[in-house]
């Protein structure tokens, strides 16, 4: 009987010459647990989000009581009542957006103005990166517990204002409603956000917090006052009118004046909320008599074209931010930071 032959070496169970290390996590979950939990206990925010309330629901009771007298004539014409609250104003207050639209870009500026260098002042930044911790862990997790903290802020601010109207006026929604008023909170974020990815890039370039803070502020200041005067100017100097008679003259020069102003991301937002809230808007910009021949006045158009309509507004804000905070990343990733 034969015996048994040996397996030939090369048939022999090899291990494996190097074995795989377990991979390191980042750190990205660790921080963002921690800024976020610091945003939402922390003293600065409670006292922002407590004046944004306080004046959007002051502005919503305005609102409601303006709507008050003409809610039955407006509910029987008019199927989106319940948008008019968020747009409407009173001889003492003006509505509910211009409140977001002007206080909005605090909140994302007070979260992020010290991300970097407050953490460099106080030298825990080193220790920071010391720690078993990807460095590019550190801005990632303080940009995205940023934009939490805010889209926590914005959801609740938005239910809170929406449950007042509800008990003030006594209509509800309706669908098509609901789902304007959550695509109006979801493009507040994106604004609040891009003022909040500014403020990183500027605490991450300057040393001092005071400088990230007036820089930012200042920013804001200029997009919310002054912008719209120095476009003006500009459009004037570049389109001027000399005949008012001359459309010609007078379409060159609001064309100049609306491209100049839509540099400025707070018209873009003020334009993206106006379309979104008021379903009869149909077009953004002046028109020529041809392009509104078969169009009928006062239709409201469907969500998904109001969307078609903002769809530059809202790439243009996504943008600003991403490339903000992508800025602020490069700048963070080449910093030399030194142990103090």
């Amino acid at each position: 009987m034969a015996s048994a032959v040996p397996a030939p070496s090369s048939a022999v169970r090899r291990e494996p010459a190097a074995r795989r290390l377990p991979r390191r996590p980042s750190g990205l979950g660790a921080v963002f647990r921690k800024e976020l939990a610091d945003h939402l206990s922390g003293h600065r925010f409670a006292i922002l989000v407590g004046l944004v309330v306080v004046t959007g629901l002051a502005a919503i009771y305005v609102g409601a009581r303006t709507l008050r007298d003409t809610l039955t004539q407006a509910s029987e014409s008019d199927p989106f009542v319940f948008l008019r609250l968020f747009t409407t104003g009173g001889s003492s207050l003006p509505p509910f957006t211009f409140f977001v639209e002007f206080l909005g870009p605090l909140l994302g500026i007070a979260l992020a103005f010290d991300a970097i260098n407050g953490e460099r002042m106080r030298g825990t930044l080193s220790r920071l990166v010391s720690q078993p911790i990807h460095r590019d862990a550190i801005i990632n997790g303080k940009f995205l517990a940023g934009l939490a903290a805010l889209a926590v802020m914005v959801f609740a601010l938005g239910g809170l204002v929406g449950g007042l109207g509800l008990v003030l006026t006594g209509v509800p929604p309706t669908l098509e409603e609901f789902l304007r008023l959550v695509a109006f909170l979801a493009v507040t974020i994106v604004y609040v956000g891009f003022w909040l990815s500014l403020a990183i890039l500027f605490s991450t370039v300057l040393r001092q917090t005071v400088a990230s803070a007036l820089a930012s502020l200042a920013l804001w200041l200029f997009f919310s006052i002054f912008a719209g005067l120095l476009f003006g100017l500009v459009a004037d100097a570049v389109a001027p009118v000399t005949d008012s008679q001359d459309a010609m003259q007078v379409l060159r020069n609001a064309r100049w004046s609306l491209a100049l102003n839509r540099l400025s991301p707070t018209l873009l937002y003020g334009e993206a909320v106006e379309t979104l809230l008021n379903p009869q808007v149909r077009a953004l910009g002046p028109l020529l008599l041809e392009q509104v021949i078969g169009a009928v006045p006062g239709a409201p158009l469907p969500l998904g074209q109001s969307l078609l309509l903002i769809w530059p507004h809202l790439t243009a804000l996504a943008a600003a931010m991403l490339i903000c905070f992508m800025v602020a990343y490069i700048a963070f990733m080449r910093q030399e930071i030194r142990a103090s």
